[in-house]
């Protein structure tokens, strides 16, 4: 491997380590009907998004808070002794990408079939900080 392919790899793997987020990969529910969910939650404080998809009538609001309460599970370990409350976080992204479709055939009358497409997608959601956020910009400011 080269010497820029490297630092691009090394580069790349710091910012992830940076990064909080959860994947659900090949979840039962079409890609339109998860979006509903999703686009409720993006740039709300992380309480208030679990108490939206808590008391949410949608079936997937269950997959979602999961997914959500995950991605917490994953910046707590990254920030050992730091306490949720006083950390402001919120959902920085929530996306849905389509999965495999599983076609199948319904019967129709008069020997026909309709196609039935039973689509599945991948959701990831990503956290962040706004105290993170606002200290990194002061370190810019201040060495400049």
């Amino acid at each position: 491997m080269g010497a820029r392919k490297r630092n691009r790899a090394n580069q790349l793997k710091e910012e992830r380590q940076k990064k909080y987020y959860a994947v659900l990969r090949n979840c039962p529910t079409s890609p339109r009907k998860m979006r509903l969910v999703t686009d409720m939650i993006k740039g709300v404080e992380v309480s208030r998004a679990l108490d939206m998809l808590k008391y949410s009538t949608k079936s997937a609001s269950k997959d979602v808070e999961k997914l959500l309460l995950s991605a917490v599970a994953n910046w707590q370990t990254k920030n050992e002794g730091a306490k949720i409350e006083e950390s402001n976080l919120y959902v920085k992204e929530a996306r849905v990408d389509q999965s495999r479709t599983l076609k199948r055939i319904q019967p129709a009358p008069q020997g026909r079939a309709h196609r039935i497409r039973k689509r599945s997608n991948h959701v990831t959601v990503v956290i962040d900080s706004h105290n993170l956020v606002e200290e990194v910009e002061q370190e810019k400011e201040n060495k400049a």
